[in-house]
C-alpha cells in the first residue's frame, strides 16, 4: 500500500521490518569499524527532544571486551555475546544537558535539566531508548542484522564499561552482525490495530 511518493519501497520495508528478525546467533563474518561508523552517521540523524544526544555506546567488539560483557549477562546471552561480532552497550548520560548548548542552539535548553536529575534520567533514559532503535534500525538498513537483549546485570555493565564515566548508565545491548537463519524462532504473533490502538 503507497501513502506517498516517497513511500519506501516493500522490498526496503522487509529489510527493516516485515522480514527482519532478532537473531540468537551469528555467521563467522566479520563487522568492520566503518560499518559501525555509517550506523551512527545514520542514527545521529534521526529525532531526539531537543536533540539532546544522551546515548552513549561502547562497540564491544575484541575478544577481551566480550569476555568481560559475557561475565555480566545471564547465561542464556553468553554464548550471544561471545559470538557476535560486536555488540553495542547502549548507555546514557545523566549530564547530557552539558551538551546542549552547541547540540540545541536555538535557546538555553540546558537550564531546563539544571538541579533536575529527576528529569535528567527521564529524559536519558527515554531519548537513549530512541537513539537505540535508531540504531537497530540503521543497522538493519546498511545490510546487518541485530539481536537486542536485556538480561545483564547493569552494575556490573556499568562497572566494566563505564568506570570512568560515572555518570553514564547503561540502557541495553546489542548485538550486531550477520544473522544465522538456524538461530531464529518462527516469528511470534503480532496485534492487529485494533487490539491496542484506538484513534480518539
Amino acid at each position: 500500500m503507497q501513502f506517498h511518493d516517497h513511500a519506501l519501497s516493500a522490498e526496503a520495508l522487509a529489510q527493516l521490518f516485515n522480514e527482519a528478525r532478532s537473531y540468537n546467533g551469528w555467521l563467522d563474518k566479520p563487522v568492520s569499524d566503518e560499518q559501525l561508523h555509517a550506523i551512527w552517521d545514520l542514527m545521529k540523524m534521526a529525532p531526539t527532544s531537543a536533540n539532546m544526544q544522551p546515548a552513549r555506546i561502547v562497540w564491544v567488539k575484541s575478544d577481551e571486551a566480550k569476555a568481560k560483557l559475557a561475565a555480566c549477562v545471564m547465561e542464556g546471552n553468553r554464548a550471544k555475546v561471545l559470538a557476535a561480532p560486536v555488540t553495542a552497550v547502549i548507555g546514557y548520560d545523566i549530564d547530557f544537558h552539558e551538551e546542549l548548548p552547541w547540540l540545541f542552539p536555538h535557546t538555553d535548553a540546558k537550564s531546563w535539566f539544571e538541579g533536575n536529575e529527576a528529569g535528567r534520567e527521564e529524559g536519558a533514559f527515554r531519548n537513549s531508548s530512541l537513539q537505540g532503535a535508531y540504531l537497530m534500525l540503521a543497522a538493519r538498513a546498511l545490510g546487518l542484522d541485530c539481536g537486542p537483549m536485556s538480561g545483564f546485570d547493569p552494575a556490573g555493565v556499568n562497572a566494566a564499561f563505564f568506570a570512568e564515566e560515572p555518570r553514564y548508565r547503561v540502557n541495553f545491548i546489542c548485538s550486531v552482525g550477520y544473522g544465522d537463519p538456524a538461530s531464529i524462532f518462527e516469528r511470534s504473533p503480532r496485534p492487529e490495530f485494533a487490539t491496542f490502538n484506538r484513534i480518539a
